[in-house]
């Protein structure tokens, strides 16, 4: 069934969505696509919130299947839950809420998308990189990171107290400014180049961009920022938000209809939600 072939939402539609600080639609398009592909009466919508805990007391109180947790919520939402699985509670952040009948779990599938993207792009272990930021989404990065076996790197983080904690969980470095020189692999997962007021400003030095081999930016919005624009111009390997976004909808996916999509379909939502550039490396990975 196609998306302009579903039937119209009715009482017993199942209800899915997202809570992030500046909402977008590729989530919506994604899922909604896969929705409509396997035939389940379930939508999805995006929003944002200035009440975190009314939002979370309405995915309970409303019977909402499941939601995103995108920033700034990932870590304040934990307080709210039932429960958090094991990949929410090793890495101290949620990005997931599936409601079972009035239970609310946290998870954390940022972790899983990052740490399949390390291993479908055959990235050496051994290779040293710099991370920058200290947030929710990089504490999924980090775990990603060490549980794939990354031993030497260093967070770079002006919070002095998430950056050093950060660091000396995982048996990573950490340093509050940018060092002179860079590392073969550069990790941003912070807001730089994100729409909005940051949109134009570069994660790295152009210097370390230049002198890396791999670049790699969560931020999704979008997902060719001037640190992937840059890379991608100095002929680097990049990883983009968008494939990482694509990843862990996926597995969100899962988890609220215990459906797992097939390679074809993956690449069709994301070509349906991201654009064929990104389907195209999810199909070469």
């Amino acid at each position: 069934m196609s998306l302009l072939e579903r039937n119209s939402i009715g009482r017993d539609t199942r209800l899915c969505m997202s809570l992030s600080g500046r909402p977008g639609n590729a989530g919506s398009r994604l899922h909604n696509w896969l929705y409509g592909h396997y035939g389940l009466d379930c939508v999805y919508k995006s929003f944002s919130t200035s009440d975190i805990a009314a939002a979370v007391g309405g995915i309970r109180a409303l019977g909402i299947r499941g939601c995103a947790v995108s920033m700034p919520f990932k870590e304040a939402v934990i307080p709210m839950l039932d429960g958090l699985a094991a990949s929410a509670r090793a890495i101290g952040s949620v990005n997931t809420i599936v409601n079972d009948d009035g239970v609310l779990t946290g998870y954390n599938t940022d972790y899983v998308a990052v740490r399949d993207l390390l291993t479908r792009r055959g990235i050496d272990p051994a290779m040293p990189f710099l991370l920058r930021g200290s947030g929710g989404m990089a504490k999924a990065v980090i775990a990603a990171l060490r549980d794939s076996g990354f031993l030497r790197g260093t967070i770079i983080a002006r919070n002095r107290q998430n950056g050093p904690a950060l660091a000396a969980r995982y048996g990573f470095d950490w340093r509050e400014d940018m060092p002179a020189s860079g590392a073969p692999l550069l990790i941003n997962v912070t807001p730089l180049g994100m729409e909005g007021v940051e949109a134009d400003r570069l994660a790295f030095p152009a210097g370390q961009v230049e002198a890396c081999d791999i670049a790699f930016d969560v931020v999704a919005q979008p997902a060719d920022t001037p640190f992937m624009r840059a890379a991608q111009a100095a002929g680097k390997m990049t990883i983009s938000g968008a494939e990482v976004i694509v990843l862990q909808a996926i597995e969100q996916f899962v988890l609220y209809t215990g459906v797992r999509p097939d390679a074809k379909a993956v690449a069709r939502a994301a070509a349906f939600a991201h654009g064929d550039e990104v389907a195209e490396k999810l199909r070469e990975a």
